[in-house]
């Protein structure tokens, strides 16, 4: 693993507010998972940034050990990491999302 991928993986997530490390893209996912936090963060109409780990291998892997955590997708919030698919739909379901984005000053509809 080299470390010039973590450095990209750090700059990415500086750069970009909000940051969603997926397997396709936003527009076409090429899985469940990522499908459905891309549905999810559609829904609350919040703007993001997708980077497919499909296109490149050495992100794929890089990802996992830069946050510690397993699977994709990966969803990062001003530069904090705040989980996969299953801890994003929970974190929507319940609200606790759509108040970390009021917490981080992200734009989001919370119609939603």
């Amino acid at each position: 693993m080299s470390e010039e991928v973590l450095d990209r993986i750090r700059r990415d997530i500086d750069e970009h507010a909000v940051v969603l490390y997926m397997k396709g893209t936003p527009i076409f996912p090429q899985c469940g998972f990522s499908a459905a936090v891309v549905q999810v963060l559609g829904r609350l109409g919040v703007k993001f940034k997708g980077f497919d780990v499909l296109t490149d291998p050495s992100l794929r892997e890089g990802i996992k050990r830069f946050s510690d955590w397993p699977t994709i997708p990966q969803l990062y919030v001003k530069g904090e990491f705040i989980g996969g698919c299953d801890i994003i739909r929970e974190m929507y379901q319940t609200g606790e999302l759509q108040g970390l984005f009021a917490e981080k000053g992200i734009a989001y509809n919370d119609a939603a």
